[in-house]
């Protein structure tokens, strides 16, 4: 399954309940839940510790009403024309009540066959059980050094980039936190697929180097061999420009020191405790340029000295990537 098949219909629809929905869903599914999560968990509750038939006839009014809701609202100024597809856990009751109402109104529905398992066993086909086919080339180098700039540039000159700070919403980084959170693994599975299949594999595709997880979420398997086993391009800039750069980047974070100190607190074990407290005075008198440096100099160059790849090259500015990128 992959985004020219869904792109085949006006609407996706998941009837599934809100926090199933949140957990992950199909890329531009709309949340129509035939039952929320409370009348889930009422229903359920009486089919197991009650009456069957109560708790079949209790859904059936609630299912109705919560249909005729979305009729009479987000499906209100659909034409006659609307091709939806509508799917629920494993493409059962919850799809087909919704189905048979909506066909009923003369729209030409289509149930996905086996629910959202059918998209999540494709999701971990491609993504954990299959080696990734496209050509990967990292982009790499100490922090502040402006990878994630860079993979701006590139996409902006019709580079094929693949975002994974942004499909994680996490800049990748002790003090990578965005507003909003990280989506579930699942869903940031889902969101990788998707933007996997929207790339030609036959030309490259610049990546961002980055650890096996990204704030909370793991790369799936094929994808962390394949980053493994591809070319690298290594950023470089001097220490004062990649000061500036962070000071910029994270300027929402620098000016909160309740966070500065919860971030200290998760730094690794070598880094002693007189040091930390070092580092959080320096952010208190709003010395930012020295914290910075202080972390980027003691804690972040000397974790990526350590165990990284040998560059095919290392360059400074978009140019001199794009140069390289023509080589490889």
């Amino acid at each position: 399954m992959d985004a020219s098949v869904l792109a085949g219909f006006d609407q996706i629809i998941d009837v599934r309940s809100p926090s199933e929905f949140a957990e992950d869903h199909l890329p531009g599914a709309i949340n129509l839940p035939v039952l929320d999560d409370a009348e889930r968990a009422v229903i359920g509750t009486e089919y197991v510790q009650g009456s069957k038939f109560k708790a079949r006839r209790q859904g059936a009014v609630l299912v109705a009403r919560n249909i005729a809701a979305h009729l009479e609202g987000a499906l209100a100024e659909q034409t006659g024309g609307f091709k939806p597809l509508i799917y629920c856990w494993r493409g059962g009751q919850r799809s087909h009540a919704m189905a048979t109402i909506l066909d009923q109104v003369g729209w030409p529905v289509t149930v996905l066959d086996g629910g959202y398992q059918t998209w999540r066993r494709a999701v971990v086909a491609a993504l954990y059980d299959q080696p990734l086919a496209h050509r990967l080339v990292r982009i790499d180098g100490p922090t502040g050094v402006g990878k994630t700039a860079m993979l701006g540039q590139l996409a902006a000159e019709g580079v094929q980039t693949l975002d994974l700070e942004g499909l994680a919403n996490h800049r990748g980084s002790l003090f990578g936190a965005m507003p909003g959170g990280q989506p579930s693994q699942k869903l940031f599975d889902s969101r990788l697929m998707t933007a996997l299949q929207g790339l030609d594999v036959t030309a490259p595709v610049v990546v961002e180097a980055e650890s096996s997880r990204v704030g909370g979420v793991n790369l799936p398997k094929s994808l962390w061999r394949a980053m493994q086993a591809a070319p690298v391009i290594e950023l470089t800039a001097s220490l004062d420009d990649r000061v500036a750069r962070t000071l910029r980047d994270y300027a929402d974070f620098t000016t909160d020191l309740t966070a500065i100190a919860a971030a200290l607190t998760s730094l690794p074990r070598h880094i002693s405790k007189a040091r930390r407290a070092e580092w959080l005075e320096l952010a208190q008198a709003g010395d930012m340029d020295a914290f910075v440096r202080a972390l980027l100099s003691e804690h972040y160059d000397p974790a990526y000295g350590r165990g990284r790849a040998e560059p095919v090259a290392r360059v400074e500015g978009l140019e001199a990537v794009q140069a390289v990128l023509g080589r490889i």
